[in-house]
């Protein structure tokens, strides 16, 4: 039975992490991060913390949310259908960083506890998240340094675990109908629980930990870099996959909007100006076909 005392616990730490992200990314841009309380009417609600037209971010939404409610959707577990119908409990903090120079990443990271609960039954709880890297540019150095990362995050808890993940990721975020994945990818996991909750509470305050040493170093090398209106269009066209995936495959936005969910904090991780082209192919060549050609595909970064 999951006791109170370690949602509680779990609580503390997911708003901790948004508090510690907010105050990395508001040094990182020298804008402050408007905060956003809400409430569900179904039960619960969050902090929405949010900041446009920055100098660094053109969007970059830190979300923490605590919610409940008397039925568990389907999209929430995807391996355990069973417990849909379930009363439940959810919190995690969802990230989304749009930058504007086109040689910045943009960048995701969600760390999630969800718990399923019925009557006369113990509670089920799982751990979910992960942190993937989707850059207009490619530099081998950052996406090098951004996989070891995540490496190191996983390592003290099996080192079987981050290839696991770093393939989990490359399959999820992947756009079926384009037969292309959305970045280089990172970590993704779903549906964890074993061996206890103390090392899946552990695993996940790692992953959440290691997001800044992750995404700053990157950051500080390229956010000087010159760029001009060919660079803005070709980020603008890609940000259109991001917005796709998002809308047509992700699980948490779904769950979000299919739960009763705000929508101005579920939709933050859309971009604010995407462009779609028809039929369009980068130059032969080009930095904008190496993306493509050296970068969208799966490999070992290691």
């Amino acid at each position: 039975m999951l006791a109170a005392m370690d949602t509680a616990l779990v609580k503390t730490y997911l708003g901790s992490l948004q508090n510690r992200i907010v105050d990395g990314l508001t040094a990182l841009d020298g804008q402050p991060f408007r905060r956003d309380a809400w409430t569900r009417e179904q039960g619960g609600g969050g902090t929405t913390c949010i900041l446009e037209e920055g100098h660094l971010f053109e969007r970059a939404g830190v979300g923490f949310s605590h919610v409940f409610g008397d039925n568990l959707l389907p999209t929430a577990s995807a391996a355990r259908p069973e417990l849909a119908g379930r009363s439940f409990e959810a919190m995690g903090v969802s990230l989304v960083l749009h930058p504007r120079n086109p040689y910045v990443p943009t960048v995701h990271l969600n760390v999630r506890l969800f718990c399923a609960v019925k009557q006369g039954a113990d509670a089920v709880w799982w751990f979910g998240g992960g942190m993937d890297l989707t850059p207009y540019y490619g530099f081998e150095e950052d996406a090098r340094h951004f996989h070891r990362t995540c490496r190191d995050a996983l390592m003290p808890f099996g080192p079987e675990l981050h290839p696991k993940f770093k393939q989990w990721c490359d399959r999820y975020f992947f756009l079926k109908h384009r037969n292309e994945p959305r970045g280089i990818g990172g970590i993704f996991y779903d549906d964890v629980h074993t061996p206890d909750f103390a090392t899946c509470f552990a695993m996940m305050q790692s992953v959440g930990d290691h997001f800044l040493p992750a995404y700053v170093p990157i950051v500080e090398r390229r956010r000087a870099l010159p760029y001009g209106e060919r660079e803005r269009a070709f980020q603008a066209y890609r940000r259109g996959r991001y917005v796709e995936f998002n809308l047509v495959y992700d699980r948490g936005t779904l769950f979000g909007l299919q739960s009763g969910g705000r929508s101005e904090s579920i939709l933050m991780s859309l971009p604010p100006l995407v462009h779609w082209r028809y039929d369009w192919r980068p130059d032969p060549g080009s930095r904008e076909a190496e993306l493509y050609n050296k970068f969208l595909a799966a490999r070992d970064w290691l």
